[in-house]
């Protein structure tokens, strides 16, 4: 008898896909509607281009990047919190004087009553939690309509605003640790340090991921996708950290300034805590799930209102820590604080970056880039033209050409069932 030996089975590995037909399968992401934050990058490279050709000169400096930062900050930072509102759907337009109001409590605490700077600022951001869980009670709780809620709340708190600080009135802040957030750099060897470490964990939680597809049996982008993703994000922060590491004093005779402003970090300390929020807990899918179709996510199991009022909380909250970059900015809080087109820009700069007036649809790092194109037409205009309604017109038609791309998009995309 002739003995048989059993060869093991092994299965199949799917091959990993070529960089061609990831780049295939993007184009068709695009065609079908799903261009992320892809018009908002290539409006904000052909921004600078554009500016840095009519004012070589000016706009081309290291002063000017760290300017770029420090204006966009106060907008990026409501942007960020009404990504959160408007993945549901709702619309808050009281975020601006939230801000404003939040940042008087602190004024008034901080110069006024002479309490320690940890007390203000929490103040601050108790103020702006409250803010948020009455509309957020409103609109969930009462069924009011978020656009009729938070336009009286956007009525309302200039009233509150003009009773705290008084009618022409202004608060000085003077303390040093408020003022250092948007009047201070980080050391240069701290700010390379930093763009090291930003490197690092870039390229670590990227080959994270791979080995977690790996684990799973999925198939996996070639190693050398990875390897320009964290090249061109090294490049990119490397460039950016040179450029705000030259000196940017304008004369010999004013103390030297250079290196990452303070809100650099800040910032992307926020941009991480939230994006891991909205991406890796139960709550982002939930806020997800709510704003694709809220009658699905209830019958899912989910508590509709909870999410609505925890993401009107969330909101409110950044609000108020803008408001804190607003009165570190300014060195003071005035009726003005929050107030004149803020609002409009913080809702553009999210929708800009690619977030949904629909719902269902945005990233933390919309409001970034919707913000930093915002920044750049605020400082780019004034340079080349000093007629207001020229700068009015300009960013009116670029938030209506976001809009336009974000309802296309959504036809697309429901026309193609992605």
């Amino acid at each position: 008898m002739t003995a048989t030996t059993d060869t093991p089975v092994t299965e199949p590995v799917e091959a990993s896909p070529g960089i061609g037909i990831l780049v295939r399968d993007y184009l068709a992401k695009v065609r079908g509607g799903d261009v992320g934050a892809l018009p908002a990058v290539l409006g904000f490279l052909v921004l600078v281009v554009f500016f840095s050709a009519m004012k070589p000169d000016l706009f081309p400096t290291a002063n000017n990047a760290a300017n770029l930062l420090q204006q966009g900050a106060g907008v990026i930072y409501i942007a960020m919190g009404l990504v959160f509102v408007l993945l549901l759907g709702e619309i808050d337009l009281g975020a601006g004087y939230t801000a404003g109001t939040s940042a008087a409590i602190m004024g008034v605490l901080l110069t006024q009553r002479g309490y320690a700077w940890p007390v203000a600022v929490l103040g601050c951001l108790i103020t702006g939690a409250v803010i948020g869980l009455t509309v957020g009670l409103l609109v969930a709780r009462l069924g009011i309509p978020s656009f009729v809620v938070t336009l009286s709340f956007f009525l309302g708190l200039q009233g509150v605003m003009l009773w705290v600080i008084g009618t022409g009135g202004t608060i000085s802040i003077k303390d040093k640790t408020i003022l250092a957030v948007m009047n201070k750099n980080l050391p240069v060897l701290w700010g390379w340090l930093l763009f090291l470490f930003a490197v690092l964990i870039y390229a670590a939680l990227d080959l994270n991921h791979r080995r977690g597809r790996a684990a799973a049996g999925l198939p996996l982008a070639p190693l050398t996708v990875t390897v320009a993703k964290v090249g061109a994000m090294a490049v990119l922060l490397g460039l950016a950290t040179w450029i705000l590491s030259v000196e940017r004093r304008v004369s010999d005779a004013a103390p030297s300034m250079k290196g990452v402003p303070i809100i650099v970090p800040i910032t992307a300390l926020f941009v991480i805590g939230l994006t891991f929020l909205l991406r890796r807990t139960r709550f982002g899918r939930h806020v997800y799930a709510v704003g694709g179709n809220a009658e699905a996510a209830r019958r899912a199991g989910i508590n509709v209102a909870t999410i609505k009022v925890t993401c009107f909380v969330i909101g409110s909250l950044l609000a108020a820590v803008a408001g804190i970059v607003f009165a570190s900015r300014d060195n003071s809080v005035s009726p003005t604080t929050g107030g004149s087109t803020t609002l409009l820009l913080s809702v553009g700069a999210a929708v800009i970056g690619g977030t949904s007036l629909f719902g269902g649809k945005g990233r933390i790092l919309d409001a970034i880039i919707g913000g930093l194109v915002i920044a750049v037409l605020a400082n780019g205009m004034p340079l080349i033209t000093s007629r207001s309604e020229a700068q009015f017109i300009v960013t009116a038609l670029v938030l209506l050409f976001a809009a336009s791309v974000d309802a296309i998009s959504r036809r697309r995309a429901a026309a193609t069932g992605r």
